[in-house]
């Protein structure tokens, strides 16, 4: 059975940038693997690759044995992804908007009906699915975003800063939700700049900077070898090295 993930030497260069250089590492059935690094490190340029959005330099990326490149509509089939960056329709209601992405994901209705019964589960709004996104604070407009990136259960979920700018009650139970994925049997790669959420959350962690990952294992693992108290104090050793 291939892994989730398998990237061998990933490069991305723009001119005389190289965003990702050369990096190795995988994602095993189940698993949440996670990439921490500071801006510019290269997280987004991997996931972004993966999730076939961008086309890399040389190196392969693949998801379950399929090449994020040269078999791009079958892997869009398996995975989802969601941007740091993505919004909502505000002028739709959350109901409108997760009936409206349903609908793109299949022509089944019954399809359809059972990804939007997955995914009001996933959101907890409660009643106020009913009303219109602009109404809905950053914290609530992202349990949205995330259901509607895991409400056809894609084999990978790829998220990009799940929990950024939330509040740390909105933070919690959006990691709480991304563990009852994992554990119900999707794979997840993520990036976040919160060391401390990745150590709460992720199986194992890779640690990316100047486009190179540097290490990779558990939490644990890393901590132990750097003689480290979190995260943040492994990467801090790891990139002054």
């Amino acid at each position: 059975m291939p892994q989730a993930v398998e990237v061998k030497n990933l490069s991305k260069i723009y001119g005389s940038v190289r965003a990702i250089d050369g990096i190795d590492f995988e994602v095993g059935e189940n698993e949440i693997f996670a990439l921490i690094g500071p801006n510019g490190a290269g997280k987004s340029t991997t996931l972004r690759i993966l999730a076939t959005v961008l086309s890399p330099t040389s190196g392969s990326a693949s998801v379950y044995g399929l090449d994020a490149q040269k078999d791009s509509d079958k892997v869009r089939e398996i995975i989802s992804y969601l941007p740091e960056e993505a919004g909502a329709y505000k002028a739709l209601s959350g109901m409108a908007y997760l009936k409206f992405m349903a609908g793109l994901y299949s022509d089944d209705a019954g399809k359809q009906q059972e990804a939007i019964s997955f995914a009001l589960e996933i959101a907890g709004l409660g009643a106020r699915i009913k009303e219109k996104a602009k109404n809905y604070s950053k914290g609530m407009t992202r349990k949205l975003l995330l259901a509607r990136t895991v409400m056809m259960k894609p084999r990978l979920a790829i998220l990009d800063e799940p929990t950024s700018g939330l509040d740390v009650i909105n933070a919690m139970e959006i990691r709480n939700m991304i563990r009852g994925l994992a554990r119900e049997g999707m794979a997840v790669l993520l990036s976040s700049h919160n060391m401390l959420e990745i150590e709460f959350l992720s199986d194992r962690v890779g640690i990316i900077h100047q486009g190179k990952i540097y290490e990779t294992g558990t939490a644990k693992e890393l901590k132990e070898k750097y003689n480290a108290k979190n995260l943040e104090e492994v990467f801090m050793a790891v990139v002054n090295q």
